[in-house]
This record gives structure tokens, sequence and C-alpha cells, in this order.
């Protein structure tokens, strides 16, 4: 872990604690695959009311992190717990609070945006006198109730993530993970969908918290704290502009030894990271 993890996370997550609950918890967490570590001791702590973003190059272990904390794989080692339930031991638990969007987000294309969202909604246990107006109610906030009778193979890109974001919030989450879920959408609709995200954690008066992973900089600068990794660690945590000013620019590379490689950027360790 670097010194911007250690300089400012720290005291950052001591005031957080004070006023907020801690949601998501993760302490050491390791996932390998034979000789590959494709996590390798991650530590996250995330209050209600944060968007957190994890950022880095493909195979960083975003999308692996992300699956851990939804149950989708199990841990090699270390602990996890959700809204206070843990992973290992109260899967079910856990799970009831998280609301999942994975990369690639299956819809039932012959049926309509609104049966695709009931079938979500039942499966997670919503009764029949539940559904329909909880259906229409965050189809309406997503922007899709319009749309409730269309079929989901004949919605754009960016209106299928909306539905998708539409399915993982149907249950009132109180964590939301959402693996890269803007990529391959154009410029417009990106920007729609991190408004639905701000006022998401706005809103919610109970709070929510939302982990995104993102390979895009001009998302992560949205996040209220962001961790950048690379093989299977958070290797720099930080708010946006705590991360800026560690990250400054520079001509000197006396010390070549000392590079580090974030997804195609180059930083020199040296006292702070600097940006080359």
């Amino acid at each position: 872990m670097s010194n911007v993890h250690s300089c400012y996370s720290f005291l950052n997550l001591a005031v957080t604690m004070i006023t907020k609950d801690i949601l998501i918890s993760a302490s050491g967490l390791h996932k390998s695959f034979g000789e590959v570590h494709a996590v390798n001791g991650v530590d996250l702590t995330i209050p209600a009311g944060e968007i957190y973003g994890l950022v880095g190059a493909d195979g960083a272990g975003k999308t692996t992190t992300l699956r851990l904390l939804v149950g989708a794989l199990s841990l090699t080692s270390g602990e996890a717990s959700v809204s206070g339930h843990s992973i290992k031991s109260q899967a079910e638990q856990a799970r009831a609070n998280i609301g999942y969007l994975s990369q690639r987000f299956s819809l039932y294309e012959d049926l309509t945006v609104l049966e695709n969202i009931r079938f979500f909604a039942e499966v997670r246990g919503l009764k029949p006198n539940e559904w329909y107006p909880r259906c229409m109610e965050i189809l309406d906030f997503v922007g899709l109730a319009q749309f409730k009778d269309r079929r989901a193979g004949q919605l754009s890109g960016g209106m299928k993530q909306k539905l998708g974001l539409a399915s993982a919030l149907v249950t009132r989450p109180k964590v939301l993970l959402l693996d890269e879920p803007t990529t391959g959408v154009d410029p417009v609709t990106r920007q729609d969908f991190w408004q639905l995200l701000i006022q998401l954690v706005s809103v919610q008066s109970d709070g929510v918290s939302v982990i995104i992973s993102t390979p895009y900089m001009d998302e992560a600068a949205r996040c209220h704290r962001v961790g950048f990794m690379k093989k299977g660690q958070i290797i720099a945590e930080g708010t946006p502009g705590q991360l800026r000013t560690c990250l400054l620019y520079t001509s000197d590379a006396a010390d070549e030894r000392s590079r580090v490689d974030l997804g195609g950027r180059r930083f020199i360790k040296k006292k702070k990271y600097e940006y080359t």
C-alpha cells in the first residue's frame, strides 16, 4: 500500500466512521487461481453515502474484487462483511443488502422492460402487491417508465444499462456494486448514468454505498474516494483531490527503478507519487 493510502485514508475514515455507518468492510481479501493471485490483500472500508471507484487496467483485479464481495467467488483468504453480515458465514443476509450489475448484464430480450424487472423483483422475494409499484417507481427514476412495454432486445445500449441499474435497485439495496457499467456506451448516456448514481446517493435518507469499477479517469473524478488497483492490490487510495495533489507532474526521472505503471500511466515512487 502506498504512502498516499497511509497519508490520507486513515484520517478520512476516522472522520467518516464517527458520523456514518460502515456498509462494506473487507480485510486482506485474497483470491488465487492456481499460481495467479487475482486479488492479493485488498482492504476496504466504505461508509454509507459514498461512491468508491476502483480504477485500473484490464486484469488489475477489479471484477474479481466485486465478485468476492457479492459472494459469486469464494475467498482464498481474508474477511469481508456487507451491512454487518459476513460473506462467509452469513452469505444470504449479506446478498440481501446488495444490488449487483455485472459487466455483461443478461437481459431476457424477448421480455418487455417491465417483465424483466418484475422477474428480478420476484426472484429477490418481492410479493405480488409490492413488485409493481416498486418496479414503476424505479423505472421512473431511471427514465424508462415510458418504455415499460418495449421488448428489451429493442433497447439501445444505454437503455439496457439503465434497465440493469433498475434491476439492481429494485429491492432497495444498501450496497450497490457496479462493474464497469458505462463501458461501450456513448458520452451522453455515461453522463446520464452518473447523474442517476449521484441522485441515488443524495436522496437515500438511510444511506447507500456504491462501489463502481471503471477504466475512465473522468469517472474516477466523480467518486468520493478512489482506489488504484494493480496486480490485485490497491496501491493508492484517497479522494480525487488528494490523489491529484500527490500525483504531481515532474520531469525528474532519476530513479528509474522506483517507477510504477498504473494502466499505461507512469509514476515515480519517491516521498510521494509524481505524475510523469
